[in-house]
């Protein structure tokens, strides 16, 4: 132990959510067997986790250097895609290994019924999120997408609209849209589709944050979720740093004898978080 004495407590209800712990679970058995597995994207916004992934013959592609593959494996992650990447796999002779999170699918198929039943619709998630795109594409690309109410100032909306969200997004957040444009006079109909997981994980962290002096998020800066749940942690708890990796943290952020509590977003690893606890404790 250091001369600082931190008290550092991991939040045991952070971490992988299962969706990702599904994908890479998924992943790790195929890297296990053939030494190398293809992956659409990012498999988890967490560079740290990514690399580790990577060291184990884990290769990222994009969407124009799936049109090049033929007769591959290629991984979906929790993220899911849009049907253009299932048209396109068939074509190039790709086997699909499908890890979309089931939560995803269910709002996938939700819209897609919604679009194929001439309604329109709203999307209320971050622009060009991997979650985000393949939602729109269900929609052949009619849906709108808004990250905030601001951004639909000056807009031409239909009178009545179908209202959804992406799933990591901020539940209140998604209430307050809603409310705000029924008092515009839309009639909308909402369709809550945030994920439990996550949104439990919002009213858990508040009372996990408030029992320590500083807290330390970890998450990589490419996560929604991270965004959302570091927004919790600051209000309830304004001693809060938010770091994608240890090298980030620093002494000086911290007094002799604090209790630190660490948390993460669902796409933070559990190792990650314990390094960052293992170098506190060197202090």
């Amino acid at each position: 132990m250091g001369e600082y004495n931190l008290q550092v407590t991991i939040d045991q209800d952070s971490g992988f959510c299962f969706g990702v712990v599904y994908a890479i679970d998924m992943a790790e058995e195929i890297l296990g067997e053939q030494g190398y597995l293809y992956c659409l994207g990012d498999i988890v916004h967490n560079d740290e986790e990514v690399e580790r992934l990577k060291a184990k013959g884990l290769r990222i592609i994009d969407h124009e250097q799936l049109k090049e593959l033929r007769n591959e494996k290629v991984l979906i992650r929790a993220h899911g895609e849009a049907p253009e990447t299932y048209r396109m796999a068939l074509e190039n002779n790709i086997m699909l290994i499908d890890a979309s999170c089931p939560v995803v699918l269910k709002l996938q198929n939700r819209i897609k019924t919604s679009h194929d039943g001439q309604e329109k619709i709203l999307i209320f998630g971050k622009h060009g999120h991997a979650e985000v795109i393949g939602l729109q594409g269900q929609t052949n690309n009619e849906a709108l997408v808004f990250q905030d109410l601001a951004e639909l100032d000056g807009v031409e909306l239909p009178s009545k609209f179908t209202l959804y969200s992406q799933t990591t997004k901020s539940t209140d957040k998604f209430y307050a849209i809603k409310n705000e444009l029924l008092g515009r006079g839309y009639e909308v109909k909402a369709n809550d589709t945030i994920c439990r997981q996550v949104s439990n994980r919002d009213k858990d962290l508040n009372k996990f944050v408030v029992q320590f002096d500083k807290i330390v998020f970890v998450s990589g800066k490419k996560s929604s979720n991270g965004k959302v749940l570091f927004e919790v942690c600051k209000k309830h708890n304004p001693n809060t740093y938010f770091i994608s990796s240890v090298e980030e943290l620093h002494p000086e952020m911290f007094s002799p004898n604090d209790t630190v509590g660490i948390a993460g977003a669902t796409s933070t690893p559990m190792w990650l978080m314990q390094n960052v606890k293992d170098a506190l404790e060197k202090y």
